[in-house]
């Protein structure tokens, strides 16, 4: 049922090579953010509801807006409002870093500018699925680095901003973390990307009526999304202030960083196997992999000795990242190309929407609930979500896309090629039938 071989391809293109180190320098001082925040909105006095208030500012305007970055992105181009978005964040970022050094910022400019930088993430988002087919001739291998690149930075961004915070402030990571937005703007300005014809003449509103009716068609793509959904109220939005009140306050403010840098190197295992191994049902194989995800939020309930809480962080990042693998390919490789943003805003949008809850909720319901029951909660449903992944009938029987549809148009040139569209990849898996089977 599985496959470890491909089709040789060259990866390693200079569009690649800019590609891969702005995401590995923007997402290094991404990881850093909720160690840096955590930290700093405890240190403030503003609680775990501040916490939770400032990262659901963030989620939910980055989920209201990123369904119209989709559609700009398809309108024009994803790498335009990439830049903008990097440079906003750079500002912003840095911003929040100054007011720390120099003062104590109050909890309203906290949340406002984290909801700027959804706002422009929002923008942002999109490109990064949409960029992946033009700059990558194999979008499962790009994808398996881009996630190796991912676990890299989860593992060494909380490590850096834990050290940071544990010897200097929590503006010192916000600085660097503005300072990688800064980097990643200026690879992407030097990618040369084939350029392909996009049809300008419909509205916006026709536009996410389109966008709406390829994600509503597909009924292994929602059904993820209605997964998902239980998974960010009850899992991924109380995880990251639960977890940090909780392993803060058993074994000091460097530990969390030291937690969430053990699920960065998870990440890195798990994206090496999704490198090799190509499931011939890549969602069934992803699900699976899902039930290693819900010990993240055990350890985090259970704070047994440190090295325990960082082997379960670890574990739990082995099965994120390979689903995370098998999702993103099989996004990119099942969507019509001149389509694809717009479809990944809405999956994008839809995934997270529940997440702001989440942390907007954990706070008060931790006060009356406890911190440690509630993260026991978000381990059983983490379980649950698992075994719905591979019991939908939809998601388990989904195969992978044949070669021929997954064949990019990448150079390292300015070519102008036309956008594919569905009846050409309609005809190409016809053609194709089975190329893939059971392998």
């Amino acid at each position: 049922m599985l496959s470890s071989a491909a089709a040789p391809s060259r990866l390693w293109t200079r569009n690649f090579s800019f590609y891969f180190t702005a995401r590995i320098v923007s997402m290094l001082g991404d990881a850093m953010v909720p160690v840096a925040l955590s930290v700093a909105m405890l240190s403030l006095g503003y609680g775990v509801s501040g916490v939770g208030f400032a990262l659901a500012a963030w989620m939910g305007a980055f989920a209201l807006f990123v369904v119209f970055g989709g559609v700009l992105a398809d309108r024009f181009h994803p790498r335009p409002l990439m830049i903008g978005s990097d440079a906003a964040r750079f500002l912003i970022q840095g911003g929040l870093a100054a007011y720390l050094w120099f003062g104590h910022p109050p909890l309203w400019f906290i949340i406002v500018g984290a909801a700027l930088r959804g706002i422009a993430t929002a923008m942002f988002q999109p490109g990064v699925s949409g960029l992946v087919p033009q700059v990558a001739a194999d979008p499962q291998k790009a994808n398996a680095v881009v996630r190796l690149s991912e676990g890299i930075s989860a593992m060494a961004g909380p490590a850096i901003a834990g050290m940071l915070v544990a010897t200097t402030s929590a503006a010192s990571a916000f600085a660097l973390n503005a300072a990688t937005y800064a980097v990643s703007g200026i690879c992407l300005v030097a990618l040369r990307l084939p350029r392909y014809e996009v049809d300008r003449s419909a509205s916006t509103l026709e536009n996410l009526r389109t966008g709406w009716d390829e994600f509503r068609s597909r009924s292994w793509l929602w059904g993820v999304i209605l997964i998902w959904w239980v998974l960010g109220v009850f899992v991924w939005g109380p995880v990251t202030p639960l977890g940090a009140a909780s392993v803060i306050a058993a074994h000091g403010n460097a530990a969390f960083g030291f937690a969430e840098g053990a699920f960065g190197a998870g990440c890195v295992l798990g994206a090496l196997a999704a490198y090799r191994i190509r499931p011939a049902r890549p969602l069934f194989g992803g699900g699976l992999a899902m039930f290693l995800f819900p010990l993240m939020p055990l350890a985090a309930a259970l704070v047994p000795s440190l090295p325990l809480i960082m082997l379960g962080y670890a574990v739990s990042g082995v099965g994120w990242a390979f689903w995370s693998v098998q999702w993103a390919t099989t996004v990119q490789t099942q969507i019509p190309e001149d389509r694809l943003n717009r479809v990944a805003a809405y999956e994008i949008g839809g995934s997270i929407l529940a997440v702001p809850f989440g942390y907007a909720i954990a706070g008060p319901a931790g006060t009356f609930f406890g911190i440690h029951r509630l993260l026991l909660v978000a381990a059983l449903v983490g379980l649950c979500c698992a075994v719905a992944l591979v019991a939908a009938p939809p998601i388990r029987r989904l195969r992978r896309a044949p070669a021929a549809v997954r064949s990019a148009r990448v150079d390292d040139g300015g070519e102008r090629r036309p956008a594919a569209g569905r009846d050409d990849r309609c005809a190409a898996v016809r053609d194709l039938g089975a190329a893939d089977g059971d392998a």
